[in-house]
């Protein structure tokens, strides 16, 4: 059978991993645009270097929107053959605090990296580097420009894996939405996703508490509640007891409402509990009673009008159910990950678009959305593991 020569535009994880899938079967060739690849996956290792998320199943496919979309390639390519096949290449894994997947301790973000690289090369992948895409012939294939020379790439099938439109600094700038719309494709606006959310802090609690953080909370929005934790900044909060409530507060800002989210600041008690507690107290021995500290005393009076804090029903109410006034989101320069992009109607379950066939989209172009905690990267690699076998199969 003749060997198909496909071409991968993108060096991140959701090409890099269907350049592996592909490589035993084909002639791969892996085009990208900076001096080297994985350069966001680096950048995201940075903070918490979390590959996956030992969550499966159904509880594994809610935490991905829109529903169902990727339910198949994480079906196929879940977390534990994601582990699997990390561990073939030496990259040995654990499950750390609320499910998230690391690299045993001293395997450094570079050293995935590497790894990964190794096996490609040794698989025969072709690296070009410093190949940017930029545009289609009218034939719609793609263009790729090079040391100034520009050529047209031949190939039987082509995956795009060019990432959504933050940390542009790693390549991630989302200038091929032109060359996408250009061939029909209404491509939905990028926005921020996990991100910080702007509050207007009273200007004396950002000088004396910006750069804080509040530990074990519960943070609400909708239907969405998280346990976690967050950090006050100048423009407002952010962290991981943040991010996954993002979509709700976009939702509601993108249709013109007031967005609100509910602070619990002592998730392991009943309201009633703290009643009691303050019981025959005095205002001023509130605090002590309750154990709300500084920070936490602080934005309970930057939020709440003066007189609710010598209320004690007030008081515990605010304890738990601190309303806060988003009035925005971070800006996607600033946000780990974004929506939108290619829409995934327009894309074959094998996310081939379905006007070009030979054409597929993966990994954070594609307008889907999951939180931190190793979703994002699952989904990258589930989609570059899931695009490669459907190609596979119609050999």
């Amino acid at each position: 059978m003749e060997r198909k020569r496909i071409a991968i535009i993108g060096g991140g994880p959701a090409g890099l991993i269907a350049a592996d899938a592909l490589a035993q079967h084909g002639e791969v060739h892996l085009y990208e645009q900076g001096r080297s690849v994985g350069r966001k996956f680096l950048v995201a290792g940075q903070g918490g270097f979390n590959l996956t998320n030992s969550a499966e199943g159904e509880t594994l496919k809610a935490m991905y929107a829109p529903p169902g979309f990727l339910d198949e390639a994480l079906a196929s390519f879940g977390p534990a053959e994601l582990r699997a096949w990390l561990q073939e290449m030496g990259i040995e894994t654990y499950v750390g605090t609320s499910g998230r997947v690391f690299p045993v301790k001293g395997t450094r973000p570079i050293d995935v990296l590497q790894a990964i690289r190794d096996r490609l090369i040794a698989r025969g992948v072709r690296f070009h580097l410093e190949h940017a895409f930029i545009g289609f012939d009218a034939e719609a294939r793609p263009i790729i420009e090079h040391a100034g020379s520009r050529a047209t790439v031949q190939a039987d099938r082509v995956l795009f894996a060019l990432g959504g439109a933050s940390w542009s600094v790693t390549g991630s700038t989302g200038h091929w939405v032109t060359h996408f719309a250009s061939l029909g494709l209404d491509i939905a606006p990028f926005r921020s996703s996990n991100c910080g959310i702007n509050v207007q802090w009273p200007a004396h609690f950002i000088a004396a508490h910006a750069g804080k953080p509040l530990k074990n909370i519960r943070i609400t929005a909708g239907d969405g509640s998280i346990l976690g934790e967050a950090t006050i900044t100048e423009h407002g909060l952010e962290g991981n007891a943040i991010y996954p409530i993002v979509p709700v507060v976009r939702e509601a800002l993108e249709r013109g409402e007031e967005a609100f989210i509910h602070i619990d600041l002592k998730p392991n008690s009943t309201a009633e509990h703290l009643l009691h507690k303050l019981s025959g107290s005095t205002p001023a021995d509130y605090p002590k009673a309750l154990r709300l500290d500084r920070v936490q005393l602080a934005m309970v009076k930057a939020v709440t009008p003066k007189e609710r804090f010598f209320s004690p029903i007030d008081l515990v109410q605010d304890s738990k159910h601190l309303r806060i006034a988003v009035t925005g989101l971070r800006p996607i320069e600033e946000a780990i990950s974004t929506v939108g992009g290619i829409r995934p109607a327009d894309l074959t379950p094998a996310f081939a678009i379905a006007r070009y066939p030979q054409l597929h989209a993966i990994g954070e172009m594609v307008d889907w959305d999951a939180p931190t905690g190793g979703y994002l990267l699952q989904g990258c690699f589930a989609m570059g593991h899931h695009a490669a076998q459907c190609i596979l199969a119609a050999r």
